[in-house]
Formats: C-alpha cells, sequence, structure tokens
C-alpha cells in the first residue's frame, strides 16, 4: 500500500511540474535577434558573416555581426540593428 502511494504521488509531481512549465513558456514575451548588442562572450549564436559558428564565442563588446535575443520592440533603444533593420 505505501509503495502505491509513494508512485501516485511521485505521478502527480511530474504532471504537475510539465503543466506549470508548460504554462512558464506560454508567458515569455516575443523576442527577435538584435545585432551589435551582444557583449563579448554573451552572444547567442553564430555571427552573420561565419567568423565563429556558437554561442558565446564572441570576442569584443557590441559588434555588429553578432546578436542576441532581446524583447520584441526593444533592439532599436538598445542601439542594436534587428535584421530588417540591418538591410
Amino acid at each position: 500500500m505505501n509503495k502505491r502511494v509513494i508512485a501516485s504521488s511521485t505521478l502527480a509531481s511530474v504532471l504537475a511540474l510539465a503543466i506549470g512549465q508548460a504554462r512558464a513558456a506560454d508567458t515569455q514575451p516575443a523576442q527577435e535577434k538584435c545585432f551589435g548588442v551582444a557583449k563579448a562572450g554573451q552572444n547567442d549564436c553564430a555571427t552573420a558573416t561565419g567568423s565563429h559558428s556558437c554561442a558565446g564565442q564572441t570576442k569584443v563588446d557590441n559588434a555588429a555581426d553578432d546578436w542576441k535575443y532581446v524583447a520584441k520592440g526593444t533592439c532599436e533603444k538598445m542601439g542594436g540593428k534587428t535584421a530588417e533593420t540591418k538591410k
């Protein structure tokens, strides 16, 4: 009997955690790529020019070809450019 209670409690906890994470993902604000605002070592992915291929590899602050995800609508306020304004 005791094992059944433990198993049921564990299953209920796992389900509650999964539902909570799904709801949290729905509430995150929309994001956009913002070029020219990433600090050294804090870029989110590869450069636009291909000089490196992974997150965290930028060597200088605010490199024009490195990008970072920011909340939608805040990029230009931070002094960066979105993919649309970069063209």
